[in-house]
């Protein structure tokens, strides 16, 4: 079981200031808004191929945690269960495959944990659907 890792999909900040982090992240640096999902306080801004969400830091835990959620890594195909086995031999932690937003659209996803906590998605290919 190979992944191949076609690039960056997005990032996921905590930020203290949705306003300025957008001035910062739009106005300055010319990022573009995509999208809001308002019950979870998030926007998406446009990077190139990429996504840079930000998230209200108070949403997702402790300022002790840090400012990144987690990164997201767009892969060219995600065959779930053949990663679950392989992780499982490894003794990696993972979460629930799901269907996310990422900078193509939707599609499969899941959540695994870096040897140092850190956060890892791993996006399959969009799926087409809204």
């Amino acid at each position: 079981m190979s992944l191949v890792i076609e690039g960056l999909d997005h990032v996921v900040l905590r930020v203290a200031d949705i306003a300025r982090s957008m001035f910062f992240y739009c106005e300055l640096l010319g990022c573009q808004e995509e999208r809001r999902v308002a019950e979870i306080g998030l926007v998406q801004l446009r990077a190139g191929n990429s996504l840079i969400d930000l998230i209200p830091a108070e949403k997702k835990g402790p300022a002790s945690m840090g400012n990144m959620d987690h990164f997201c890594l767009r892969v060219s195909a995600l065959n779930a269960t053949a990663l679950q086995k392989r992780l499982d031999t490894e003794g990696i932690e993972y979460g629930e495959l799901a269907r996310r937003y990422g900078a193509n659209g939707f599609g499969p996803s899941l959540y695994i944990t870096d040897p140092d906590g850190n956060t890892v998605e791993l996006k399959g290919p969009a799926d087409g659907g809204g």
